[in-house]
């Protein structure tokens, strides 16, 4: 019974979800590991259909004792929630076992940014040979349209329309959006179309090439942001979702308007997005204390 169930589960994350093979096997290895822990129960439930809300509050209490805490714990209660939400989806039980379970709130982590004038430092540099004119591209492209890792590595020549300044990419459950690119962007990825051949073969479509002549791996994207940062002696770590939170940050800054920024962010919620929020009050919380004469300290 439960073969068969794990079985359907998995095909609809797949199939319906879209989600990707190793977000797929993250859920399927939470699910295992909860089922492999109802089997040391004195009296374990028949089937994960029959799991009650205190088998779930009672294997969160076993984590907790070995140490789990925070976002892991939070993540695998978040595992066991969607799958009883797909067997409640299914008629196969009539209550979530898992919704009545309840963690202490995470403190809001906030995204790690660089300021205008980071950013500027960085893309002011001259690139010196053809891998460098490619990471240029590459950064100015991540800054301008706020791309996902996976989506830049993704992207196929094609997927640019340099003549209408947009992208075409292919985000989380292969969402398709269509992005703009701004004008440094599509001045840096004109420089890298011009010598994109001697790195490739007339057949590779992906936009973006490694040195040995495939497409660009994620890894070797955060490798040469790492390079970028030695060489342009950035205090500050880089990294390709620092340049996504960057144009997030800068564009609610600049506009305010957090439905657009949701959009071009490819976020399926609002709340996501709202993060960016903290990060622009924050801001004005600082420069409140350095201006206004009742909030300066005294020096």
């Amino acid at each position: 019974m439960d073969t068969q169930v794990f079985s359907l589960y998995q095909d609809y994350l797949q199939s319906e979800k879209r989600y990707s093979p190793l977000t797929v096997y993250a859920y399927q290895a939470d699910l295992q590991a909860f089922v492999a822990w109802l089997g040391t129960l004195p009296n374990p439930p028949s089937s994960v259909i029959d799991v009650q809300a205190p088998h779930i509050r009672e294997w969160t209490s076993s984590l907790r004792r070995q140490g789990l805490m925070g976002r892991s714990l939070q993540r695998k209660l978040s595992a066991l929630r969607r799958f009883y939400h797909f067997l409640l989806r299914e008629r196969a039980i009539s209550v979530n076992p898992a919704l009545a379970i309840s963690l202490p709130r995470m403190p809001i982590r906030l995204p790690e940014v660089l300021d205008t004038e980071e950013v500027s430092y960085l893309l002011s540099a001259n690139p010196e040979n053809v891998l460098e004119i490619r990471d240029f591209a590459m950064m100015e492209l991540f800054y301008s349209s706020g791309l996902r890792l996976a989506e830049l590595v993704g992207l196929n020549v094609h997927d640019l329309d340099l003549r209408q300044a947009m992208v075409r990419v292919f985000g989380k459950g292969s969402k398709e959006r269509d992005l703009p690119v701004g004008r440094m962007a599509v001045m840096a990825l004109q420089d890298w179309l011009a010598i994109r051949s001697s790195l490739c073969d007339d057949d590779e479509q992906a936009l973006f090439i490694s040195q040995h002549r495939k497409r660009i791996t994620a890894r070797s994207v955060q490798l040469r942001l790492k390079h970028w940062q030695q060489k342009q002696e950035m205090r500050q770590n880089l990294y390709p979702h620092r340049l996504r939170h960057s144009f997030a940050s800068h564009l609610l800054e600049s506009s305010g308007d957090l439905r657009a920024v949701q959009e071009l962010l490819g976020h399926a919620n609002i709340s996501t997005t709202q993060i960016y929020t903290h990060l622009d009050f924050q801001h004005l919380a600082a420069v409140y204390d350095k201006a206004h004469p009742r909030a300066r300290k005294k020096t």
